[in-house]
């Protein structure tokens, strides 16, 4: 969403808006009028871009899972299942770590986006998920719910990072989040049910 200058359309600067007032207040704690004074405009001037407070949620929560799946497909498919997860790991760390206002608003705020958005939100989640169990599979002899739950785990794990992020620097939060997350897959794919 970024005119050929390089710079950001107006509807972008709301979305980027939105994401860090929805962060900060709640979806239901953000107005119109709120919306529009974060980017220099009125709230009716928003409705030239948005038709509804919702459609601005749903394109936040929408562009997240699109990017996610996309670039997680792209890294999935490294020939060397080793290879891939490292890089599905280093993708959705570093993801997490420069957007934990789109971390928090997606943890959140899922539920106040009309039916239509949510199921293609859910889709492309779904989706991405699979990737990860495609490589966690194509590296270790697991069976696929035993791998689903364990990435579920896992991004529970570097989901976490609105809370925890603060406390390393970034690089160092990225090594720890890294070890941690890659000794929970390897561990789930070792681990036998009891």
């Amino acid at each position: 969403m970024t005119e050929a200058t390089g710079t950001p359309t107006r509807r972008a600067e709301i979305v980027n808006a939105a994401a860090e007032l929805f962060a900060r207040h709640g979806y239901h704690g953000v107005s119109i009028g709120d919306l529009g004074r974060a980017v220099g405009l009125t709230g009716p001037a928003l409705y030239r871009h948005f038709p509804a407070k919702d459609a601005v949620l749903a394109e936040i929560l929408l562009d997240i899972s699109r990017r996610l799946l996309a670039e997680g497909a792209r890294r999935a498919a490294a020939p060397d299942p080793a290879e891939a997860l490292d890089a599905l790991l280093r993708w959705h760390i570093d993801f997490a770590l420069a957007n934990r206002a789109l971390i928090t608003v997606h943890e959140r705020e899922l539920d106040n986006v009309p039916e239509p958005q949510r199921h293609e939100i859910r889709r492309a989640q779904r989706a991405y998920v699979e990737e990860w169990v495609g490589v966690l599979r194509r590296l270790h002899t697991v069976p696929e719910e035993r791998a689903r739950a364990a990435v579920h785990a896992v991004f529970g794990l570097l989901n976490s990072t609105p809370h925890s992020a603060g406390a390393l620097d970034r690089a160092a939060m990225a090594g720890l989040l890294h070890a941690m997350a890659a000794a929970a897959l390897d561990r789930a794919a070792q681990c036998r049910p009891r």
